[in-house]
């Protein structure tokens, strides 16, 4: 049933034009700012953030500049842009390859195939799904109904796009303190050790990480911490003190068995929780279909309105059928090398296969999730997880453990390439719905839209290759330096990658501690159980998040937790002081989301920004203009600012509008 915001929308005419050639050269510029945004963020905390709201914001300021344009253009801007910026998740597998040493960098045509052929594939998926799931399932769609006000409120006044900007301004100077000129250190962390058991405690200093804990809000920042008191206050003291870690020294010990075992006590709570999923959404992907087939059999695409018009499902099926060409082609590619034989037709049909079908499952199951609890909300980390134990207890049964020259190390590669492909088209589709129920509140045309999204994947897979190379030409990942010399210190974890590639690895040498594992999916099943009573009762606590926590270093997991406990203490304080709680409550939590966006771009593109510069002149220390005798004063200055900010941060989000 439509809302009457829905309603009121089909009784609006549309106004100006949709896709033209400015929206479509601003979108891709866009593109690549958010993208650059997003692969940076996401190899350093293994967390993205969803571009749709800033990109609208930044789509609003510059069509104005240019004037006449409308709110259906601005929509299709925005839509580009984060259907592009989405692509980005790849990088919670795909740097796994160069984990392993299998690949040196990301050779461009290779990545570039990933992300082309996985977007393309979760762009058809989502084309069927849209009148299931957004036309007809009475689900809320957070992020994209928040686009839709966005744009909406966009054709008023500059106030928004400032405040955006002013935001990424102070982000952009902090970040260049900490990250670039090391006047601010980056964070502040210490161990402690009782007895033989080791505890540790600390947080970051980024503005970034801030404001991602203020848009995933207190839930989930309540669940990191639950994560962050498991491993930390519980399963890494009761290992140390039995022993684990050797006669290291309790920061060096504590690392270890953080690394090594308690990550993947998280990753047992993630299966789990992906499962239920999986589980819980099997009638709603069966309705989803079941209703799409239905409609194209329907036909009369002449008395379909404008706003219910999709790409016609014959071209969809059959470009989604086309795409397993190009498919078999990027697994035959890459596979090449493992000296096959007449094995290697079988493993290439075997491997698309398993792509496609798995990609349509994860695809539904992402969009239903997007649908109800947001794109920041769906289990993407547990779709890569999920695929990536799949892949690597399969392939072995096709190729056995040991192929050609490389041996297992190829068959670890090939589940980790299966897995970008598949966590590429869950990704794409979880966004694309909500793109999609932003245009059905704005009155726009789905089938052009969809075309946006198709230019939106085109545009991100041809960047997203020498961004990836860039990062890791600057920093290095942890575990994997390109050249020697560099500052491992200054090498960017790839957490979410990094444990893809942990599980892969333990799988197909049978080396994977399962005890730990099995270990994380009882903690799963019973937080499952905890979030399922919760939910009835209209509260939020992800049991996936739970499982992020304990794989996230606890610096990261702090500074989100402390943008949770802001805007939840926020909230509270503004509904004391004015009468209209709730709508007052509104206004400033959207400026609360306008600047924590901002804290995102600004300090995200300063990390690309010094990464291209110490490129440029070959250095792997940043721009750093102190040297490491400062760090006391560094840290302490980092302290002072980061209380600041966060008593700044906290005004803004407790005090009504003027």
């Amino acid at each position: 049933m439509e809302t009457s915001v829905e309603t009121t929308a089909r009784k609006r005419p549309a106004r100006g034009g949709e896709i033209t050639i400015r929206g479509l050269v601003l979108g891709a510029a866009i593109t690549v700012v958010f993208m650059a945004a997003n692969v940076y963020m996401g190899l350093k905390t293994g967390m993205t953030f969803s571009s749709s709201i800033p990109a609208a914001m930044i789509s609003m300021g510059c069509l104005r500049l240019l004037g006449g344009a409308g709110i259906l253009e601005n929509n299709i801007v925005q839509t580009q842009a984060s259907a592009a910026g989405t692509l980005c998740n790849v990088i919670l597998v795909l740097p796994g390859l160069v984990l392993i040493g299998h690949w040196q960098g990301f050779p461009f045509w290779q990545t570039s195939a990933v992300c082309l052929l996985g977007g393309l594939l979760g762009v058809a998926y989502s084309i069927p799904l849209r009148r299931a799931l957004v036309v007809g399932a009475g689900l809320p769609y957070p992020e994209g109904t928040a686009a839709a006000e966005v744009l909406k409120a966009g054709e008023g006044g500059r106030s928004d796009l400032r405040a955006l900007m002013g935001a990424a301004a102070i982000a952009a100077t902090l970040g260049l303190a900490t990250n670039g000129f090391r006047i601010l250190a980056e964070g502040i962390h210490g161990t402690v050790a009782a007895g033989s058991a080791v505890f540790r405690i600390g947080t970051g200093f980024s503005l970034a990480l801030l404001g991602v804990g203020y848009l995933v809000g207190i839930g989930a920042c309540l669940a990191l911490l639950t994560g962050v008191a498991l491993a930390w206050g519980l399963a890494v003291p009761m290992l140390t003190a039995l022993g684990h870690g050797g006669r290291e020294a309790p920061a060096v010990a504590a690392e270890a068995v953080w690394s090594g075992e308690v990550r993947l006590i998280g990753a047992g709570i993630i299966a789990v929780g992906g499962v239920w999923t999986v589980a819980s959404l099997v009638r709603p992907i069966l309705d989803s279909i079941r209703t799409a087939l239905e409609t194209a059999r329907g036909g009369g695409g002449a008395e379909v309105p404008r706003q219910e018009r999709d790409l016609p499902i014959t071209w969809v099926g059959a470009a989604a059928l086309g795409l397993a060409v190009p498919l078999a082609g990027l697994f035959g590619w890459f596979s090449l090398g493992a000296e096959l034989g007449l094995l290697l037709p079988v493993l290439v049909a075997a491997a698309s296969l398993f792509a496609i079908l798995a990609g349509f499952l994860m695809a539904a199951t992402c969009g239903y999730l997007a649908g109800l609890l947001g794109s920041s909300s769906s289990p993407i980390s547990g779709i890569g997880i999920l695929t990536t134990i799949l892949a690597a207890l399969l392939l072995p049964l096709v190729v056995g453990r040991a192929a050609g020259p490389e041996g297992d190390r190829f068959v670890i590669a090939l589940a980790l390439l299966i897995a970008s492909v598949i966590v590429t088209v869950a990704s794409i589709a979880n966004d694309n719905l909500q793109d999609l129920k932003t245009g059905q509140l704005v009155d726009a045309t789905p089938w052009r839209q969809q075309v946006a999204l198709i230019a939106g994947v085109v545009v991100g897979a041809a960047v997203i290759a020498p961004l990836l190379a860039l990062l890791y030409q600057a920093y290095g990942f942890v575990g994997a330096l390109p050249r020697e010399g560099m500052d491992a210190g200054n090498a960017l974890p790839a957490p979410q990658a990094a444990l893809m590639t942990q599980i892969a690895s333990g799988i197909v040498r049978g080396e994977l501690p399962w005890a730990m594992v099995l270990t994380g999916a009882g903690i799963g099943a019973a937080l499952v159980a905890l979030e399922a009573r919760l939910r009835r009762r209209g509260l939020s606590f992800p049991a996936l998040t739970v499982g992020i926590g304990m794989y996230l270093p606890v610096t990261v997991v702090m500074t989100i937790a402390a943008g949770g406990l802001v805007g939840f203490l926020g909230e509270r304080a503004l509904r004391g002081r004015t009468s209209d709680g709730d709508g007052v409550a509104v206004a400033v939590r959207r400026r609360g989301v306008l600047l924590a966006s901002g804290f995102l771009v600004g300090e995200s593109l300063v990390g690309v920004l010094i990464a291209a510069a110490d490129t440029l002149i070959g250095r792997s220390n940043g721009l750093a203009l102190v040297g490491p005798g400062f760090g006391s004063a560094a840290t302490g200055l980092g302290v002072a600012v980061f209380l600041a900010a966060l008593a700044v941060f906290y005004r803004s989000v407790s005090r009504p509008p003027a």
